[in-house]
This record gives C-alpha cells, sequence and structure tokens, in this order.
C-alpha cells in the first residue's frame, strides 16, 4: 500500500463513496455496526464475488392484424443510455468500494488487534487479582 499520499488518497476515496451514495440515492442508509447481522435477503449490492447474469426479455410473437397500420414507433435510446449509464456507474461504485476496502483493511485489522490485545491484558489482570 502507497503510504505516501495515503490520506489525500483516504479523503478523496471518501468523498468519491460520499457521492456515490448521493448518485444511488442511498443518503438515508446507515451502515451496520459490527454487533447487527445483515440480513442475506435483503442485500441491495451484490458482491464483488457474485455472478450477475443478465436476464434476457423473450421477444413477443406478433400476430398480423389486416387492415390496421402500425402505430409509429418510439425509439427506447435514452432508455438504453440510462441502462448502459446505471450500470457503468455501479460497476465505478463497486471498484471504488473494493479501492476503499483493500485502503483501510490493514488499518482497521490493527485496530481490532490493538483493541483485542487490550481487552485480554484486562481480563488477565481480572484473573490473576
Amino acid at each position: 500500500m502507497d503510504t505516501s499520499n495515503s490520506p489525500q488518497k483516504a479523503a478523496h476515496l471518501l468523498d468519491d463513496l460520499e457521492s456515490i451514495r448521493k448518485l444511488l440515492g442511498d443518503e438515508g442508509l446507515q451502515p451496520p455496526l459490527l454487533t447487527e447481522m445483515v440480513d442475506q435477503d435483503d442485500a441491495q449490492i451484490p458482491l464483488l464475488s457474485d455472478v450477475i447474469s443478465e436476464e434476457v426479455e423473450p421477444v413477443p410473437t406478433q400476430i398480423p392484424l389486416v387492415g390496421i397500420t402500425p402505430a409509429p414507433v418510439v425509439e427506447k435510446a435514452p432508455d438504453a443510455l440510462l441502462v448502459h449509464l446505471d450500470k457503468e456507474l455501479r460497476t465505478a461504485a463497486q471498484a471504488i468500494m473494493q479501492d476503499v476496502i483493500n485502503d483501510f483493511a490493514p488499518h482497521i485489522e490493527t485496530e481490532i488487534k490493538r483493541r483485542l490485545d487490550a481487552h485480554m491484558e484486562r481480563l488477565l489482570a481480572q484473573h490473576q487479582s
């Protein structure tokens, strides 16, 4: 991990995460505490290891109608563009979140180890006295 500009990089990554949260409309949601259980059925964001398959919409069969002129075809380009942009934003969000996790995981592990060691010392001191 590059530590020469880690505070600046961390602040930048946190800003990116906040802007992604605002774009996705998740401003009111708070991450679960370490003591809370996350319900697997209500997972909002798939894990990076999950395989996401795109569903193919079935093509409807057309029944030929005699004497009726078809309605003008409306282009779905804006919807396709929105779907593409949404997919791209979500992919970028997952990549940024993974970067943040990779950057902060060693710090979190160190802090957990430090606190567990301190707790163990207190427990041992209680049992010795």
